[in-house]
């Protein structure tokens, strides 16, 4: 039982239920025993109710998911991310026309708690959170005093905390960088929940076919961030719209206990399994920027192309004034593309028109298909747009293209 209760430590608005009337059951916010012995008798009641549709009983003690997934054929590195399923292509086909299931509990979980977390993280980034309520969600990014890109991250507001959702290659950063900026008098608190947790993604056009499978159809049409908290078998799962690269589809944060049978439910109701390989392809394919790729200390938030994500009048915040003089003056020199290749080229690779460079690949994939030989990458803005023809290193040629993550950015009028 201890697993049971440490997590629900990480989700204290989560309340146990001992209904059993569908297969993830809503749960209302109310006062909340965590005591073992509480633990125990909402559990023994769930366990001795009638058969659901799946069993979503807690894996055995000695057995995990990456257990079952390796045994399922799973490449598994040797810090628990999983490479691929040896089916690359079938699920990069199903995010076009069914739907993948993704693991991405390598990802950062970091919780912000205490009475001043809405403020606290409205001056440590660049979204509006004052404008936000319980149950919506935005994203933000984390920047440098000088608006240098560190990380996207995605933010779910909750009844006591708010949880964020980082790069695994940027979650202790952030967490140092975080508490570093919690002066005396803040009532906040910083918790890395990532080994606590375990972080599902739903993408593909038939995303909304598999909640409504699992008795989750109230989430489906809400606006993108908008999450629910739910059951499974008296552990939390909070279920939210969007899967960090697209608005559509779905993310799933649960208890590890509850991973393994939410995984085979998914799995059961049609969705193909896909591992890091695979997404890193569609990443670059959407457009979505990286740390130590497209996020760095070179580039500022604006040419990343990241306005959805930028509030321009919610007063001070960490690299503001940066970014209200580079809207003020026009300041932005370059900007974030897709661009398509006719071979393969390297990141780092010079961007050049009529022999003059004009900026530099960041990523590059091959994709499925030779038609999708795509790379991201800045270009100088007065250089090239969408459609004009580039030259990569010295003789590949290049299309500008617009991709669909930074197409959906919106710059304000």
């Amino acid at each position: 039982m201890a697993s049971l209760y440490s997590v629900n430590l990480l989700f204290p608005s989560l309340p146990f239920s001992s209904s059993s009337s569908s297969v993830l059951t809503p749960l209302a916010f109310r006062p909340y025993d965590v005591s073992p012995a509480k633990i125990k008798r909402r559990l023994s009641s769930s366990f001795s109710s009638a058969a659901l549709p799946f069993d979503l009983s807690p894996p055995p003690i000695d057995h995990d998911l990456l257990d079952t997934m390796t045994i399922a054929g799973a490449k598994v590195s040797e810090d628990g991310v999983i490479g691929t399923f040896d089916n690359d292509e079938e699920a990069l086909d199903a995010v076009e026309n069914g739907v993948a299931v993704v693991d991405l509990s390598h990802y950062g979980r970091i919780r912000v708690s205490g009475e001043d977390r809405v403020q606290f993280l409205h001056n440590q980034s660049t979204a509006n959170f004052e404008i936000l309520h319980e149950g919506q969600g935005c994203d933000t990014v984390f920047v440098t005093p000088t608006a240098r890109t560190i990380d996207i991250a995605h933010a779910w507001i909750m009844k006591t905390a708010i949880t964020l959702v980082v790069s695994p290659v940027t979650r202790e950063r952030i967490t140092h960088m975080l508490k570093k900026y919690i002066f005396f008098a803040d009532k906040v608190e910083i918790q890395d929940i990532t080994e606590q947790t375990s972080l599902f993604v739903l993408v593909g056009p038939t995303s909304n076919k598999i909640m409504e499978a699992l008795s989750l159809a109230d989430i489906v049409g809400q606006p993108y961030g908008s999450h629910k908290h739910y059951n499974v078998n008296g552990m939390p799962i909070t279920v939210g719209v969007g899967n960090i690269i697209s608005e559509e589809g779905y993310s799933l944060l649960m208890s590890p206990a509850a991973a393994e049978s939410v995984w085979k439910a998914i799995l059961g109701h049609g969705a193909v399994p896909m591992g890091s390989n695979a997404w890193e392809t569609l990443r670059i394919l959407q457009g979505r920027p990286a740390p130590g790729k497209e996020l760095t200390d070179e580039f500022n938030v604006l040419e990343a192309n990241l306005w959805n994500a930028v509030s321009l009048n919610k007063g001070c915040y960490k690299g503001q004034e940066t970014i209200s003089r580079l809207v003020t003056y026009d300041g932005i020199k370059q900007r974030l593309w897709g661009i398509r290749v006719s071979s393969p080229v390297e990141p780092g690779s010079t961007i050049s028109v009529n022999g003059k460079k004009v900026g530099k690949v960041t990523s590059f994939i091959t994709g499925k298909r030779a038609s999708q030989l795509l790379g991201l990458g800045y270009i100088k803005r007065k250089a090239a747009s969408e459609g004009d023809s580039v030259i990569i290193g010295d003789d590949v040629e290049g299309t500008v293209v617009e991709v669909p993550f930074l197409a959906r950015q919106i710059p304000p009028s």
